[in-house]
């Protein structure tokens, strides 16, 4: 059979430079008609030198760095960081931050996730569900601000325990926005489940099969969305998670079939807002008293640090996916190696066959599936290989065609 013709040529740079931008990437997307018939990404644009930075600072100072590896994921970079560390210095951590590792953790789920939300509606025109969305969330930036003093970068993770406790006095305040996001997810699934025009958007766009998911080694609501039980939370029990027990959410606990489109990666997150709720709730119930930190003197910590060697990998389920960091120690103030592994590595070559035969309108939502972790759509060039005529889509014009494609459908 002849290979199918392609008229035309469509190239969505995204990035890949930009001030604003922490992971500068580009795409290019060849199309035929409307409909995608390649795509392929091309990252290594711009280099941070976070380790490079990291192999100047001991290792207290690099939980600052490891911290602002992403805004959003500002407690699960410094969280898989810590776990490394003391499993390769022996760093033995009390029960009680244990599990306000765990209810920080939730609460940056929750807060992740209803972000996505806003952003997904954002992407298809749907702009009531972004304000809704964002309301919701201010709730836990709330909340973490007054648990840790921040509301993106906590510097609440510490070597060996967590930096502040959880008082008595906040229990309350905290379980009354449990209540609060348990309905906040029962509106989520309700309004992508149930609005006609978001279902033909996402239902069947986008689709993730198993066999991928597989291959390309996904992670997060990702490959969850494949209908795949993969969790760090679930598999490995880190932290305070094995005694409260987590079961990986995925589409068939709601849909009863699993299609791995868009939709069945909303499906995965709204859910995973009530889990997260449920899980805060029953920490808090388990949650012993006593200490919180290994040793509380930072000095002291360091002088401790300094006598060991060794190495670990430290794991943990971040809100986009698994974040992995390695730590190497040879008895120094500082690691000899240090390296982080964030989830959009593994997630974002699922680009290609996600891509595969959807519309240029649908290539908005179905890269924000991923929740990846770069820049969003500068602009496309559109060329027509046959009179090599070039022409230039605006961010704002492929936007409109996202929400022109959903008012044609309602």
């Amino acid at each position: 059979m002849a290979e199918r013709e392609i008229i035309h040529r469509v190239t969505l740079p995204i990035g890949p430079i930009h001030p604003a931008l922490k992971e500068p990437i580009s795409f290019r997307i060849a199309v035929d008609g409307e409909e995608i018939v390649d795509a392929d990404f091309r990252p290594g644009h711009i280099h941070r030198g976070i380790e490079w930075l990291g192999a100047r600072m001991n290792w207290i100072q690099i939980l600052y760095i490891a911290e602002r590896i992403c805004g959003i994921c500002s407690w699960s970079h410094p969280m898989s960081y810590i776990q490394s560390v003391e499993t390769a210095c022996n760093v033995e951590v009390p029960e009680r931050a244990e599990y306000i590792r765990v209810i920080m953790g939730e609460l940056e789920r929750i807060h992740s996730h209803i972000l996505w939300a806003g952003i997904a509606g954002h992407e298809i025109g749907y702009y009531t569900i972004l304000h809704y969305t964002w309301l919701w969330r201010e709730k836990v930036l709330d909340l973490m601000e007054l648990l840790t003093g921040n509301r993106v970068t906590k510097s609440m993770a510490m070597i060996g325990g967590v930096r502040r406790d959880i008082e008595d006095k906040h229990i309350p305040l905290i379980k009354e926005n449990v209540e609060y996001y348990k309905k906040v997810s029962d509106q989520l699934v309700d309004i992508f489940l149930h609005d006609k025009t978001i279902e033909k958007r996402v239902k069947g766009c986008g689709i993730l099969t198993e066999r991928d998911a597989l291959a390309f080694c996904a992670v997060g609501p990702t490959v969850r969305g494949s209908g795949i039980r993969k969790d760090v939370r679930q598999d490995e029990g880190i932290a305070a998670y094995g005694d409260i027990g987590v079961k990986a959410v995925v589409p068939q606990d709601v849909l009863g079939s699993v299609t791995g489109d868009v939709l069945d990666r909303v499906v995965v997150r709204a859910v995973e807002v009530r889990q997260s709720a449920e899980i805060i709730e029953r920490a808090l119930d388990m949650m012993p008293s006593g200490d919180i930190m290994f040793e509380s003197k930072p000095l002291k910590l360091l002088a401790y640090l300094k006598k060991q060697s060794g190495e670990a990998t430290g794991r943990y389920e971040a809100p986009r996916g698994e974040v992995i960091h390695y730590v190497r120690a040879e008895e120094s103030d500082r690691p000899a190696r240090w390296k982080p592994r964030a989830p959009t590595l593994n997630n974002l070559p699922t680009c290609k066959p996600i891509l595969m035969h959807n519309q240029i309108a649908d290539i908005p939502i179905v890269i924000a599936s991923i929740d990846p972790c770069f820049s969003c759509t500068d602009r496309v060039a559109i060329v027509d290989e046959r009179s090599g005529e070039t022409s230039i889509i605006t961010r704002e014009e492929l936007e409109r065609l996202s929400r022109k494609k959903t008012e044609e459908l309602r």
